[in-house]
């Protein structure tokens, strides 16, 4: 499985280093959020990776819903229960939770399709900044302390209409901002794609804290920071 790099197992848990998190981050989500950076102050796995780890455990439901309810650091043991009947809690070994999993319908354990979804989910949910971000917030007039950026991933959820896909693809259908004083909501909704076909529907909720007044000079060299980190990373 593809995922074998960016994790590793020990005693039965599941561990994550800072370097394994960050190169899935950049590789594989195109996420540069410096959040993910192994040397950041407030360093976390990206959820992302947690909810393609919970694929590759679990399989694909038709109906499936994540919420994220802590911030994984560097090497934290994570314990993926044995036992799944539809509901499950992935938490360190002091209990405390991080990511909490719903999911209903049938369930597919096709290595295949687990890594077609995982590998674009991961990839679209990796561009929300600044591809749906930065107009989001243009719009509404705001944007996050290019300082102190804080965006975190609150959950995400998705229905399939069946199972016997290939490729499966996101396309975004809809995005919202909910501002209330320095926080905001933002939600995108999503179709999901195989062969033309809608084939199900999706979205996700971030949280975006220290909202100040949108200055379209300090996004810019935000966008120019990422695309820059981009260059370096992959040479184009």
């Amino acid at each position: 499985m593809f995922l074998d790099s960016f994790h590793r197992k020990q005693d039965g848990y599941v561990l994550i280093s800072a370097d394994q998190a960050s190169n899935f981050a950049k590789d594989v989500a195109g996420d540069f959020n410096p959040i993910h950076n192994p040397d950041a102050k407030r360093f976390c796995v990206p959820g992302d990776l947690l909810f393609a780890l919970v694929l590759q455990r679990y399989g694909v439901s038709e109906r499936m819903a994540v919420r994220f309810s802590g911030m994984v650091g560097d090497n934290v043991p994570l314990v993926f229960p044995e036992v799944d009947e539809g509901v499950v809690d992935i938490q360190d070994t002091n209990g405390k939770a991080y990511l909490h999993l719903e999911h209903g319908g049938k369930t597919s354990h096709d290595a295949q399709l687990i890594e077609q979804l995982t590998r674009h989910y991961v990839a679209f949910s990796g561009h929300n900044f600044p591809f749906i971000m930065v107009p989001l917030m243009e719009k509404h007039g705001v944007m996050f302390n290019p300082k102190r950026p804080l965006v975190i991933y609150e959950s995400m959820a998705f229905e399939l209409n069946r199972l016997d896909i290939q490729n499966p693809e996101m396309e975004l259908a809809n995005t919202s901002l909910d501002v209330n004083g320095k926080r905001g909501d933002a939600h995108f909704e999503f179709n999901i794609t195989a062969d033309g076909e809608v084939v199900g529907t999706g979205s996700k909720k971030l949280i975006v804290s220290g909202l100040m007044p949108y200055d379209s000079a300090a996004m810019d060299d935000m966008v120019e920071q990422f695309e820059v980190l981009k260059q370096q990373r992959f040479g184009r």
